[in-house]
């Protein structure tokens, strides 16, 4: 989300939820700087309902209420926007912990340790018993986190790929379904809409910036397995089968700690 937006959503909610009465749109027009910018009534209205809809979609329940000559204003109650109070064992805590670990090397650094800091601020009981445990997942790819936040806000990215076997990338649009670390490389799955089907992308293959170009168009599975996929296009997921070859007498030793039955067949081969 643009930082912008953001911040006139934020501006928004805090004057839907620090309020005893409706308020109306004319009332949060003048209440909240992003919005002088706006001179169409039309343009406000449009951008106004936009940011009502999203509010309600990250999850803050806003009220309507129709006055007595017909004008409507809008509210969020404290009591039905209150998270209950966290509560988590030293188990749990420590666990967050360690999978905040995971990201003190990526982009995503920042947002783990303040989480931790949210997290004992509340008074929820925090020991770091994971001391002896150091994971890392690296994420230095710079699309990393452009399509983690497409995949997230579930908008369609553009960007240009090149394939393995390739001398040149190719332009991609592509509805992101997944992001995954496989064996220290991240990998990306989800819908290419050219190929009208399903793609895995390997992330350190993507260059330039990635796009956003708007909202999906297909449904998202309730299952996505990036490793099953990349595995099969690598081959590691091929069917097992037998082969008979020959090789010169006192050679090629690895092949022979594999084969089923070794046969002479002269002086200098053997078949296997």
């Amino acid at each position: 989300m643009a930082i912008a937006k953001a911040e006139r959503l934020m501006n928004l909610a805090l004057c839907l939820m620090n309020t005893r009465r409706p308020v109306s749109k004319r009332e949060l027009r003048a209440s909240i700087e992003a919005y002088h910018e706006v001179t169409s009534d039309e343009a406000f209205n449009r951008m106004f309902e936009r940011d009502k809809d999203d509010l309600r979609e990250l999850g803050l329940v806003i009220d309507t209420v129709e006055s007595i000559d017909g004008d409507f204003g809008y509210l969020a109650r404290s009591d039905r926007n209150r998270l209950p109070d966290i509560a988590l064992d030293p188990e749990e805590a420590a666990a967050l912990a360690l999978a905040a670990k995971v990201w003190q090397q990526a982009r995503l650094a920042e947002a783990a340790s303040g989480a931790l800091q949210k997290l004992r601020a509340a008074g929820v009981p925090y020991e770091d018993t994971t001391s002896a445990l150091e994971p890392r997942i690296p994420a230095p790819e710079p699309a990393f986190e452009a399509l983690m936040v497409a995949t997230r806000e579930r908008k369609a990215v553009a960007f240009d790929y090149r394939k393995a076997n390739a001398a040149r990338p190719e332009p991609r649009l592509v509805e992101p379904w997944a992001l995954e670390c496989w064996r220290g490389h991240w990998y990306l799955a989800g819908h290419d809409r050219d190929r009208g089907d399903v793609r895995v992308f390997r992330l350190s293959r993507i260059s330039g910036r990635v796009k956003v170009r708007g909202a999906f168009t297909v449904e998202v599975p309730d299952h996505i397995d990036v490793r099953e996929t990349v595995a099969r296009w690598a081959g590691e997921g091929a069917t097992a089968a037998t082969a008979r070859i020959r090789l010169r007498r006192d050679s090629g030793y690895p092949l022979r700690a594999r084969a089923v039955t070794t046969t002479p067949v002269d002086a200098e081969w053997d078949e296997l």
